[in-house]
């Protein structure tokens, strides 16, 4: 049963993934206990096998002769039936586990998405702490469908760094195409997942493929290893023929072991690198071998194929090759290995192999990886547009001067707890001043409006029914924290996090580039009056700037200063308070309104929890 299948009879993602995922269960089921009913045939096999090996021994009948050769070929076949069933078990598993993900996916069930290495944001990023693009419940644990370390890379990159407008367009049109083949993205997804627990940090290997080869220095190496082979067959075989004594075979054998420890410092560690790949390379040669069967209209996607057809050969029977050589490297902790050295110097000649790859294709082996890890970040993006049909992908140009969104929701946010906007920010020379009382909304809007940004330069799909936006440089100061360790106290903390705020923006200024800001209840840390005359000097410059921004606060006079009074669009959330058996109670619609709020509720929040505030002083400022 394939995605394809499904989705021919519902569109409903969540129906798709359920049936998917109950379909892939019985497979697994199925292949689990053909798995076991093969290894109790090959271990009576096994048995018969050793039983006409010991009857053929004691007595030389010729029926045990052909017992022995019968169940030897039934044992050898068990054994290739055994290994075909365990590896269809282990994809029908993952299969399954891939679409009980999806579905965790859709409901925001973050304590069942499967656990994975986050990257590390630095602390003076411009947006990604405050607007939660990685932790436990992020952005980036909502897409990560990767498998790969260049995947997750590439996902996070893009996530944290926007791309400007020919770049973003170029991924959407991508992201657009891969969004209906669900099939084949969870294919993408399950032969990454494949030896995923062995694939190792392929830096080393990449340093391994780009460097000089080591036999560059030594030609004469590989014939003289060639020369040494030969010559134990030569004297083995005028041995065996009598015309020599059979101890000179000792000749050849010790020659060969000299010439093995002598060459131990120049194959060595370069052996052991490419053979510690070895699980991985047949993963990616198999991951590209499934990018190669798809054929596709996005030009970046395109460009990302023609990418893996620069070599002599397709990318992945090169990396398919070279996980073949690899298999041939020996362990130096193998008995076999001092054989096979003595033999023939074994290791020379598998070095010598792997450098010939290594010249032909050490110089494509990053982009290779790179276009994998692309592949997977697309089909993330794309995973996100399959399971929110009704999402936007959006415009982002230089013609625009705001960002403009209808219906503007939190993609974090389940779509049955998700309440939607319609936001405008903008055009220069104007922000937006958002207040509310606490728990109204406030910073949910600031992070709806950021993420989707972060979401739509990223070349993925918002949560809006419509957006449009500049391609901005984003910058934000939500979740200032003081440090005890360096001794910063929190308002030193937000003035340091606006000031850096305030030198992007003149930056981008300078470079002519749009700017968006969302600040949050900034300068909470100092007294009113000084917060409100703050606030005002640091808003009106960035006004100054051209930038555009929103700013939420429980200032409701805020924008009452000469500096701001024609800049400012106020919009509001409101609350409304009833009386219930056991006390007041708040309720919140947490849509936006235009306009100043006109009420706040701290004091209501004190009685809701038990507290009787004494009466507030009537002249003191809202």
């Amino acid at each position: 049963m394939t995605g394809a299948t499904v989705e021919a009879a519902t569109s409903d993602p969540e129906s798709i993934y359920t049936s998917l995922a109950e379909a892939y269960d019985q497979v697994f089921l199925a292949r689990s206990s053909e798995e076991q009913r093969l290894s109790n045939f090959r271990l009576l096999a096994g048995a018969l096998l050793l039983a006409s090996i010991v009857w053929f021994i004691l007595q030389l009948p010729v029926a045990a002769l052909v017992a022995a050769l019968v169940s030897g070929v039934v044992f050898v076949w068990l054994i290739v039936r055994h290994r075909r069933a365990a590896s269809a078990r282990l994809k029908a598993q993952i299969l399954r586990d891939i679409n009980l993900d999806a579905l965790a996916r859709i409901s925001r069930d973050w304590d069942n998405l499967p656990e994975s290495d986050l990257p590390v944001v630095p602390a003076d990023h411009p947006f990604a702490a405050d607007l939660d693009i990685v932790g436990h419940a992020s952005l980036f644990r909502l897409l990560n469908t990767t498998a790969t370390a260049t995947g997750s890379a590439r996902l996070f990159d893009w996530l944290t760094d926007p791309a400007r407008p020919p770049e973003t367009e170029a991924r959407q049109g991508a992201v657009q195409e891969l969004a209906p083949l669900l099939a084949w993205r969870q294919q993408l997804q399950m032969l990454g997942t494949l030896n995923q627990a062995e694939r190792r940090d392929p830096a080393a290997f990449l340093q391994w493929a780009e460097s000089d080869p080591a036999l560059s220095r030594y030609g004469w190496l590989p014939w003289l290893a060639r020369i040494g082979a030969a010559a134990t067959v030569i004297v083995a075989l005028l041995a065996l023929a009598r015309i020599i004594p059979a101890p000179l075979i000792a000749v050849p054998l010790i020659a060969n072991l000299m010439l093995g420890v002598w060459s131990g410092h120049v194959v060595g560690d370069r052996i052991s690198i490419a053979r510690e790949q070895h699980p991985a390379l047949k993963s990616y040669g198999d991951i590209l071998a499934h990018i190669d069967t798809q054929h596709f209209a996005a030009p970046l996607l395109g460009n990302l194929l023609d990418e893996l057809g620069r070599g002599d050969k397709p990318a992945h029977e090169e990396v398919i090759r070279l996980g073949k050589i690899t298999s041939f490297a020996v362990p130096r902790s193998a008995i076999t290995h001092f054989a096979l050295q003595a033999l023939g110097n074994w290791d020379v000649h598998v070095l010598d192999a792997l450098e010939r790859w290594q010249r032909e294709n050490g110089q494509h082996a990053r982009q290779w990886l790179e276009v994998i890890g692309t592949f997977e970040a697309l089909a993330a993006l794309a995973g996100l547009a399959h399971d929110n049909p009704e999402w936007v992908f959006a415009y982002v140009g230089t013609d625009y001067s705001a960002f403009d969104g209808g219906e503007l929701g939190h993609p974090l946010i389940s779509e049955t707890a998700r309440v939607c906007n319609t936001v405008r920010i903008g055009p220069p020379g104007t922000f937006l001043l958002v207040t509310g009382s606490n728990m109204s909304g406030k910073s949910t809007l600031l992070r709806s409006i950021g993420i989707n940004a972060v979401l739509a330069l990223a070349g993925g799909p918002s949560c809006a029914r419509s957006l449009t936006l500049p391609p901005v440089d984003l910058w934000t100061s939500v979740r200032v924290t003081d440090s005890l360790e360096a001794g910063i106290s929190f308002y030193m903390a937000e003035l340091l996090r606006l000031k850096a705020v305030h030198e992007a923006a003149v930056t981008a200024h300078r470079e002519g580039r749009p700017f968006l800001y969302l600040l949050d209840e900034i300068l909470q840390g100092t007294n009113s009056a000084e917060r409100q005359i703050a606030a005002r000097h640091i808003i009106a410059r960035l006004v100054d700037l051209g930038a555009i921004g929103a700013v939420s606060t429980h200032d409701l006079h805020l924008a009452h200063g000469p500096e701001l009074e024609t800049s400012a669009v106020p919009v509001h959330f409101s609350d409304v308070f009833t009386d219930g058996p056991d006390g007041p109670v708040m309720s919140f619609d947490y849509q936006l309104r235009p306009g100043v709020a006109t009420s706040t509720n701290a004091l209501n929040l004190m009685r809701i929890v038990g507290f009787e505030p004494a009466e507030a002083d009537p002249s003191a400022s809202p």
